[in-house]
């Protein structure tokens, strides 16, 4: 019978979701629900909102730019968030983690300082958290180095045990060097299928109907990485600027949750993205996703 696609038609920008018994979460970027907007669903495809799941930031930081929150779940009390915030002493964009035990929060940040902030490089945006099948716990960020007119890198570090802290030295996976990328690759999410790493990212402006989703195969959670080439998710007719994605598997089949907007708002700054959901194929190694479709005919 299919869904409609936005599964989410509201501000919901960089939605990253995790599955919680019966149910579904879904987190994105600061907008009308709070500092993480927060809702829950029972099919990936009707969705009630929850509110804010991190309501209180820490001193280092304040609200209006707390972005793209992703959530590793760590046990049937333990969530830890890691999120994009301010640093007000350094003006930049850089990264926390808060913990809850609740999938709803309320998260807390207890730190005095940002887990990561490489100001040199623009900042740091964009952790994504990744476990392997050896159970080490792992670290995806973006240097913010389009804001300093640098290079943006895709870097990668262990995490402890507990995912409170980094381990290791970071490391550089890709940076932008395709055409269709344009001045930055960003919003990485790594999935582990049959041995081998693949890192899906975002690249271009956000804003822009140019915005697409690329996809890298690595040999080890640190690399080395060897970009497909052509992007895998465009803008469609229904949809553009489709980006910000993760991948969930439900019932042995992969989904991909990303933002998109409206074609129409092409030149309004910046366009409402929307949550919506494609499905997610594998010829061996090689990925395809469904473009953005409005009236999709699968069936989570």
């Amino acid at each position: 019978m299919g869904f409609t696609n936005p599964v989410y038609d509201n501000n919901f920008a960089d939605p990253h979701v995790i599955a919680v018994g019966d149910q579904y979460y879904a987190y994105a970027t600061n907008g009308p629900l709070g500092n993480v907007q927060t809702l829950k669903s029972t099919d990936l495809v009707s969705w009630d909102q929850v509110g804010d799941a991190l309501p209180s930031l820490p001193a280092w930081t304040s609200p209006g730019k707390v972005w793209a929150p992703e959530v590793a779940v760590q046990g049937t009390d333990r969530f830890v968030m890691y999120y994009t915030t301010s640093d007000t002493a350094s003006g930049r964009q850089c990264i926390g983690v808060a913990v809850a035990s609740k999938p709803e929060g309320p998260f807390v940040d207890k730190s005095s300082k940002p887990l990561i902030c490489q100001v040199a490089e623009g900042g740091s945006i964009d952790a994504s958290p990744f476990e392997d099948s050896s159970g080490r716990r792992w670290l995806y960020w973006k240097n913010d180095g389009n804001a300093v007119s640098v290079d943006t890198w895709i870097y990668v570090s262990q995490l402890a045990p507990d995912g409170l802290t980094l381990t290791g030295e970071p490391t550089r996976l890709i940076k932008q060097t395709l055409p269709w990328e344009g001045n930055l690759v960003e919003a990485p999410y790594v999935v582990e299928r049959n041995g081998k790493f693949h890192l899906f990212y975002s690249a271009n402006a956000f804003d822009k109907a140019e915005y697409a989703v690329g996809h890298a195969l690595c040999t080890t959670p640190t690399g080395p990485c060897t970009k497909t080439g052509d992007p895998i998710l465009t803008s469609s007719n229904d949809a553009a600027g489709p980006g910000h994605n993760m991948v969930l598997l439900k019932d042995d089949r992969y989904w991909f949750v990303y933002h998109a907007w409206d074609p129409a708002l092409v030149g309004v700054d910046p366009p409402g993205r929307t949550m919506w959901l494609s499905e997610l194929t594998w010829n061996g190694d090689v990925p395809a996703v469904q473009p953005p479709l409005k009236q999709n005919p699968a069936t989570p």
